[in-house]
């Protein structure tokens, strides 16, 4: 017999709302649920597909022991039994610093996993951990800890009431907005215009968005920051600053307003492409509108100079009135205050340097592009355990080919995962996690801590349908490991205790699991917002009052002195460095230039294993170039092209894309799956890992954000040598 059930999709920020059809405990149907109190009917192919990545027959459903290169099931105690016994020999000899954890976006999509996590690193006594943040969003971070005083203080556009917004590096239309939920972004973005208002996308390709909605305007990969600072002046000239304002609320205005003093439109647009008028415009337009808002996403953040971008992003949203103002920028409220509680107990504001490059924490994080010298570089201190979860770092991080070398000197490699993947595939231990329809949840960082929902709601959903052999959800398998491992979550033995007892309490059916719901209920009820089965009973959602404008400056900031800075420290001193390289992009200019792109089934290497999302052409990624520019090297659309970059040559299949300004190549992450073998469909396509072109290392690092450069690389490409077969050469360093 068939039943529905309503929950929410929980593969990216969205959060949309679902209908599930379920016959025999498999999900059969999904739908966009029409009556979701914010998501209204909304949702995307992936998010409808994603039943079908779960249910895969390459699924972990065991402990899976790696003996010699062969993977063997085996059973949660034993598995438990020799991690525990290999990280207390670790920690023993070396220290807790010697075991890490990297964790990854798909943790951050639940409420108890990052908790636990980060109880069992507590219990370890570790601060080694790495985020995959720091690869596409650490810079607003590290900034909004600078300026705000908390990192999870992250204003965003007031998408409903805006008469301008200008999104840079962003492509919401395939790609979801970031550090915001707004569902169905082509109705809302043409709703601006309806209304009056202006749209601008910032981009070095006509995307997606910018088909849909507003004015495209061609950017120079890699020099965005370059962009913010002449729109800075130019405000300025124009007289565009509400200087009570500043004077009420900010402090270090005159440092930023002698920055930006030198750099005109008419200077910055030799390396932006951006004409001068054009710029001014754009200013004009912003400066003139009823509420505007400057928004940016991963083609700011993930470009060399993510941090002093964004920070001079919510410069100019601050110092032009539009912060916390109705139609431009709005700090959200969760159902707590985060912002007081975090800064009460110091979470995310830890700056422990590194011991490979003394770079500060980010979020409690250090860079990923330091994680394999980290492992590689002996000394106290030296990583030699770590624990994978939610993520696939040798697909997403920088230079993934010296990050494999480095993974395969580790003592100790464990995943979490509900797949085999690459990262999987070099592990010691692949423990099996549930996947999102198998669990009970709340939203995690949006709604609950963050507020960050252009229509605020909350949502509470238990298991669509029950795992099937021995998958464990990760909060419960960190309260596991942390017993086996001797250090009890959060450094508390009291809490270990309790929890354990309350988990053998709640499991049925040989089946161990912490008591969900029950932890979920107690959280709800200690904000006031009622027990989990309550809220579970609304099943389109319960509806939170609007955001209100006017509530955080003056009122929630929890900076030591109650404003917002200007001009922080550690970013004017990075600051110094850009003059020089403005006179790098110059010497640059005829320099093919790399960046990264989505197509709307892909969704970074979650959906490669489902042969729907990768048949035919899908079934690898592509050279994207401008017709000029791929007659000026020498090939043609559908011919076979070497990419180098300082790190490798990768060789892929070229398409002809005339979207692109020329001088710019773009070729879509998350491919290059060959060699896990586990996953049966994704190892068998010929797409090559575009991260395998960015560089790591301390030299690599953005320093206030611990971000690697990865979009915005230089690059040359000529016509394919030897054998033309895609994805059979990558990685290899220049020369070889």
């Amino acid at each position: 017999m068939s039943s529905t059930h309503h929950t929410f999709c929980r593969i990216c920020e969205s959060l949309c709302g679902l209908e599930m059809d379920v016959e025999e405990n498999r999900v059969v149907a999904v739908r966009p649920d029409p009556e979701h109190v914010a998501t209204g009917g909304f949702a995307c192919v992936k998010g409808l597909k994603q039943h079908k990545l779960f249910d895969s027959p390459d699924r972990l459903r065991h402990p899976l022991r790696r003996v010699d290169r062969e993977f063997h099931r085996t059973t949660w105690d034993t598995a438990l039994g020799e991690i525990g016994s290999r990280v207390r020999a670790i920690r023993d000899e070396h220290g807790p610093g010697a075991i890490a954890m990297y964790v990854g976006t798909a943790a951050g999509f639940s409420l108890l996993h990052p908790v636990f996590a980060s109880g069992f690193m507590q219990g370890l006594g570790s601060k080694s951990l790495y985020a995959s943040a720091t690869q596409d969003c650490s810079n607003k971070f590290a900034v909004a800890r600078e300026m705000y005083g908390f990192p999870f203080t992250q204003p965003f556009p007031d998408v409903d009431r805006t008469q301008c917004l200008i999104m840079v590096g962003a492509n919401p239309v395939v790609s979801k907005w970031s550090f915001l939920q707004v569902p169905n972004p082509i109705e809302r973005l043409r709703a601006i215009e309806a209304r009056g208002g202006r749209v601008f996308v910032v981009d070095p390709r006509r995307n997606e968005t910018a088909k849909a909605a507003g004015r495209h305007v061609p950017i120079r990969p890699g020099t965005d920051v370059f962009f913010y600072l002449s729109f800075l002046n130019e405000l300025l000239r124009i007289g565009g600053v509400d200087r009570a304002r500043v004077e009420q609320h900010t402090r270090g205005f005159a440092a930023v307003e002698a920055l930006a003093a030198d750099w005109t439109p008419e200077r910055t647009a030799a390396v932006t492409r951006i004409p001068a008028e054009t710029l001014r415009e754009m200013v004009a337009a912003y400066a003139g509108a009823n509420g505007a808002a400057l928004y940016s996403s991963t083609g700011v953040n993930m470009g060399g100079n993510g941090a002093l971008a964004f920070w001079i992003q919510e410069v100019i949203n601050a110092v032009s009135g539009n912060l916390d103002r109705a139609g431009g920028t709005l700090v959200g409220r969760g159902v707590l205050d985060f912002g007081k509680l975090g800064k009460r107990s110091g979470f995310g504001l830890s700056r422990e340097p590194s011991r490979i490059g003394g770079f500060g924490q980010v979020n409690d994080a250090f860079p990923g592009g330091v994680l394999a010298d980290e492992i590689l570089t002996p000394g106290p201190g030296q990583v030699r355990a770590l624990f994978v979860t939610g993520g696939n770092p040798l697909i997403t991080m920088a230079n993934s080919a010296r990050l494999r070398g480095a993974f395969e000197q580790l003592d100790l490699l464990v995943t979490l995962d509900i797949l085999p993947t690459e990262t999987g595939h070099l592990a010691h231990y692949q423990l099996p996690a549930t996947s999102p329809i198998e669990r009970s949840d709340l939203p995690f960082a949006f709604p609950l801590l963050m507020g960050m929902q252009s229509r605020p709601y909350l949502q509470a959903t238990r298991p669509v349908i029950e795992a099937e052999g021995e998958p464990r959800d990760e909060a419960t398998i960190y309260l596991d490991l942390a017993r086996a491992c001797g250090a009890p979550l959060f450094g508390s033995r009291i809490a270990q205790r309790l929890l354990e007892m309350w988990t053998a309490l709640h499991s049925r059916g040989g089946r161990r699991s912490l008591p969900q719901q029950a932890l979920m209920s107690l959280i709800l009820r200690l904000t006031g917002n009622g027990g989990f089965g309550k809220l579970q009973r609304e099943v389109h959602g319960r509806a939170l009052p609007a955001h209100d404008a006017g509530s955080y400056l003056g009122e929630r900031i929890v900076s030591d002195d109650g404003r917002v800075d200007l001009a922080p420290a550690p970013l004017l001193e990075q600051a110094q460095k850009l003059d020089a390289d403005f006179e790098a992009e110059r010497a640059a200019a005829t320099q093919l230039k790399l960046i990264t792109r989505r197509h709307v089934k892909t969704h970074n290497s979650w959906t490669h294993n489902d042969p729907e999302f990768v048949a035919g052409p899908l079934h690898t990624n592509y050279l994207y170039m401008h017709s000029a520019d791929a007659t000026a090297v020498g090939v043609a659309e559908g011919d076979v092209a070497d990419v180098t970059s300082k790190t490798a040559t990768v060789r892929v299949p070229v398409r002809l894309l005339d979207d692109l300004l020329p001088g710019t190549v773009a070729l879509p992450h998350g491919w290059g799956h060959q060699a896990a073998t586990g996953l049966s469909v994704a190892s068998k396509t010929t797409g090559v890992n575009v991260n395998l072109l960015s560089d790591d290392g301390p030299e690599s690092v953005e320093r206030v954000s611990g971000m690697s450069r990865l979009t915005g690389l230089a690059v040359k490409v000529r016509p394919a040598s030897g054998p033309q077969d895609p994805g059979s050469w990558s990685g290899l360093p220049e020369g070889e």
